[in-house]
């Protein structure tokens, strides 16, 4: 068989492409060479926004851009993506108030109309909105965006295009292309195996963080494009107040942090930029990134925070396009694509930087540029139709339409912590009455680990190993769910074995 398309990379620019490249009617390969969403598409600051600080560097047409996606993705996948408001604290020695009015101003306006709430001026004390803040802050500002699990939505963009179609093939590498005969050889291993071969009319390299090794390397093919990679860190630490706003604060060196309620009992806090140079080398947080963001916040909070006070911490490298900007802050979140063919013929479509936001605009933009390579293909369908589990069974046009679906599962499911069937349904959306078939009672979940909103069965396990390719622990407790972060360490080790052998079954 010779594929229409086949995509290198399982992050969220990749499966993106694959979803909509299958709904267009094509025959679609996907190979991730370890899990979906595995690098930086698990390890982002959970948000799906405009990018305020993008308009002080004059990214006007990415900020719109993302603000007009914002609009869309929160219809399509209203169980992953939550509006929530953000407050920025002022104090005198940050960019002056009037400036920040006018960039909100601009930030409710420039992508057209917005069903959140516009940004308006704070005094404190609030009723809330100065809550864990320091009383010497006396006046702020709020505005909206939007939190999003970012690996979830990933997934959910490959469990759409297999729906559709596509094959997607994790722990699969490729290690060699080239054009043969009319069409593109890729030899392919999986899990380290002997390679095998397929064929493919189309490509496209969307390997992130080793897009520009994916073209050195396997295809053999040089470009004046590169990346600069540069690590973000995040830390995670209990619940600074109780609300459901954020906080976006400026550092003492012109950047800004974000302060995200996360996982109901935590706080989320970050992100750091420091380039690196090796795509291959395991990110993690150093001490003095941990000391940055600590700095950064307690400028800020009434009650400091300390490097104990740390339950987690997490770091990615996010393949930024190098537009030869110097400072890291300033490297451009936008996408460019390289289309590389021979006579008009054999199209490798390569796909460098990008965000989180826009990757399903990136996702149209890459199948345009490749259009003529690709005749069968029809015309663009992702921006109304709504991702697996979004459509909720007719309560997603609720604006409490998530909840309410959740409260109509309760009582088919009578002896299952209600908690639990929330929590379920904020993860799988309308997916979750596949999970919980034929359960009536806690007996039927089988075995348990954690508890409340946190728990995770037995019956959510087989779910994600039959139906979400998760293939190891890790996949199951960090990416497609997060109960690792609730779980003590020898409830981890035990959920671990536990996988372990259901994996094995």
């Amino acid at each position: 068989m010779t594929y229409d398309l086949a995509i290198i990379g399982g992050g969220i620019n990749g499966c993106g492409i694959a979803r909509d490249a299958a709904g267009r009617g094509l025959s679609v390969l996907l190979v991730e060479q370890h899990d979906l969403a595995c690098a930086t598409s698990s390890w982002s600051t959970k948000l799906i926004h405009g990018g305020l600080r993008y308009l002080e560097q004059y990214e006007f047409r990415l900020v719109r851009e993302s603000l007009q996606e914002r609009e869309v993705l929160l219809k399509l996948a209203p169980h992953l993506i939550r509006p929530m408001q953000f407050v920025l604290p002022h104090d005198r020695g940050m960019r002056p108030a009037w400036m920040i009015r006018a960039g909100l101003f601009l930030y409710d306006h420039i992508g057209g109309k917005q069903s959140m709430p516009s940004s308006r001026g704070l005094r404190f004390p609030d009723h809330n909105f100065n809550a864990g803040l320091s009383p010497k802050i006396t006046r702020g500002f709020v505005y909206s965006d939007a939190q999003v699990d970012d690996a979830r939505l990933t997934v959910l963009n490959a469990v759409s295009a297999r729906e559709l179609g596509a094959e997607i093939r994790t722990r699969t590498a490729l290690v060699g292309a080239q054009r043969e005969n009319d069409r593109w050889c890729l030899s392919l291993s999986a899990d380290g195996d002997t390679a095998t071969t397929v064929y493919a009319n189309a490509v496209v390299n969307a390997a992130g963080p080793w897009v520009k090794q994916v073209l050195d390397n396997a295809f053999k093919i040089e470009t004046a494009a590169a990346v600069r990679l540069v690590k973000g860190s995040h830390i995670i630490v209990p619940r600074i107040h109780e609300f459901d706003h954020a906080y976006l604060l400026q550092t003492a060196d012109g950047r800004v942090v974000f302060v995200i309620p996360y996982e109901g009992r935590y706080s989320l806090i970050g992100t750091t930029d420091i380039l690196v140079t090796d795509a291959n080398q395991t990110p993690a947080i150093s001490e003095e990134e941990t000391t940055y963001l600590l700095e950064a916040v307690n400028r800020f909070l009434a009650k400091p925070l300390f490097a104990r006070d740390v339950v987690w911490s997490y770091a990615g490298v996010r393949p930024l396009y190098d537009d030869g900007e110097a400072n890291a802050s300033k490297v451009t979140r936008d996408y460019v694509l390289k289309l590389d063919h021979v006579d008009g013929k054999l199209p490798l479509l390569s796909v460098f930087g990008g965000k989180l936001t826009t990757y399903r605009r990136l996702a149209e933009h890459a199948l345009e540029t490749m259009a003529s390579h690709l005749p069968a293909m029809r015309g663009a369908w992702t921006g109304s139709t709504a991702l697996p589990g979004g459509e909720l069974e007719g309560y997603a046009d609720d604006d409490d339409g998530v909840d309410i679906y959740a409260r109509s599962l309760i009582p088919k499911h009578s002896g299952v912590p209600p908690d639990y069937i929330r929590r379920l349904v904020h993860r799988h959306g309308d997916r979750a009455a596949n999970v919980l078939q034929g359960v009536r009672n806690v007996a039927d979940m089988g075995e348990i680990f954690g508890s409340g909103l946190n728990l995770l069965c037995e019956r959510e396990i087989e779910f994600l190993i039959r139906d979400e390719w998760a293939t190891s622990a890790d996949d199951i407790l960090w990416r497609r769910t997060k109960c690792g972060l609730h779980m003590a360490d020898d409830e981890r080790v035990r959920a671990a074995a536990f996988i372990d052998v259901k994996l094995k079954n």
